[in-house]
């Protein structure tokens, strides 16, 4: 129907509603003309007044400023530099010991599988171009095991990848595509990134690609404890931003544009609460994959928890200890690898860490943030209260054992 046949449909409408106006003015005169002309003069007022507030819809097709916000900007800016990782891996299962008892054989007859089983598992994640000349940054977890690794840009090119390194301990991993000159992302300063600011997903949940979710930061250096793992090498950013599988891998970008973290996990049934590492930490674990092939963690060997008033009278209240513990705060050591960092450092069980590079600590997550940004070899500060001492020790951290990965 044209916008003719539209308004005039309209009119017609209108019309018994304002037929019902005119005839009450009528049977209300008084018989008298002027009376009369003034009842005509106030129906046709009516009706033309009717008429004017009929939409007539004429705004125009292309957009307005009322259709754009900045969440458009950020997504004609970014969305060229996000991907489409999908992946394709072969599980092996091998046939049961069992089955190769002869007696078992005869029992189970042609029926019994005399080679390995397989099938090919498929997986699909998400990445985002940090390097014109192809390099990609996603989730360790989205290419772990892969057999192949295609690529799909939003402008409809698929190309084949290949996984240069990838990180199991803080979950990030780096894909070489072919190509030069390719768009990428800028990225922001972690330590920047406050609860309560924009937080805008982009990504391919469930493999529907180009999917563009809105929220806030929730929170900040968010330990990985609070949604049951157990490493604890990375602070977190928490968002309400809608994050689902597929969203692996894919940028976490503020107001601007700009990647404040990887989106890298949710807490299964809960709504609103997703997990990002921040860029910082991905900047700098994809570097030593990109330059190394792998990242080596820094390791002092120590156990430790934070100090309670409780945890302090337990220890003073044992009898058979030599162990007096008189700061409030702090981290408590309670074991020593032998061997390790801290121990040829001189570190002991009982000593409480109050501060690393003249930074107070109160949680072991801190701890082991700040030993993670101080590298392998580096010369850690360490203070701390032992009895009634104050001591100063340095503790050059080592790479971390293969089986504490």
């Amino acid at each position: 129907m044209d916008k003719f046949s539209r308004n005039k449909l309209k009119t017609h409408l209108l019309l018994p509603l304002i037929g019902v106006g005119v005839a009450f003015l009528t049977g209300c005169s008084t018989g008298s003309s002027r009376n009369e002309q003034a009842s005509q003069e106030t129906a046709t007022a009516t009706a033309q007044t009717v008429q004017e507030s009929v939409p007539t819809n004429n705004r125009p097709l292309a957009p307005t400023p009322d259709d754009t916000n900045f969440v458009v900007a950020v997504v004609n800016k970014v969305e060229p530099a996000v991907v489409q990782i999908n992946t394709s891996r072969t599980v092996r299962r091998q046939v049961p010991e069992i089955f190769n008892d002869p007696f078992y054989r005869r029992f189970f007859g042609q029926q019994v599988p005399v080679q390995p089983q397989q099938r090919v598992e498929r997986g699909v994640g998400s990445g985002f171009v940090i390097n014109s000349n192809g390099q990609i940054l996603t989730n360790a977890h989205v290419v772990n095991n892969a057999d192949t690794v295609t690529v799909s840009f939003s402008d409809g090119r698929t190309v084949q990848g290949k996984v240069l390194g990838q990180d199991t301990v803080t979950d990030i991993a780096v894909v070489q595509v072919p190509g030069n000159n390719l768009p990428t992302v800028e990225l922001a300063k972690s330590e920047q990134v406050q609860p309560g600011q924009w937080a805008i997903a982009i990504g391919n949940p469930l493999g529907l690609q180009e999917t563009v979710t809105v929220g806030v930061v929730s929170a900040t250096d968010r330990s990985i404890s609070d949604i049951g793992l157990s490493d604890n090498s990375v602070g977190f950013i928490q968002t309400d931003a809608a994050i689902n599988p597929g969203n692996s891998g894919g940028p976490l970008l503020n107001a601007r544009g700009q990647v404040i973290g990887v989106n890298t996990a949710i807490i299964q049934g809960a709504q609103g609460i997703g997990f990002a590492i921040p860029i910082d930490t991905a900047q700098r674990i994809a570097q030593q994959l990109i330059t190394q092939g792998k990242v080596e963690h820094p390791f002092i060997g120590i156990q430790m928890v934070s100090l309670t008033p409780e945890i302090k009278q337990r220890i003073n209240s044992l009898a058979n200890s030599n162990v007096r513990v008189q700061a409030d705060r702090g981290i408590l050591i309670v074991r020593v690898v032998p061997g390790s960092p801290a121990d040829t450092a001189g570190l002991r069980p009982g000593d409480v860490i109050q501060q690393i590079n003249n930074q107070p600590v109160t949680t072991g997550d801190a701890v082991q943030q700040f030993i993670e940004k101080s590298g392998v070899g580096a010369n850690v500060q360490m203070q701390l209260q032992r009895n009634d001492k104050t001591l100063q020790v340095t503790v050059q951290p080592g790479p971390r054992p293969a089986t504490t990965q």
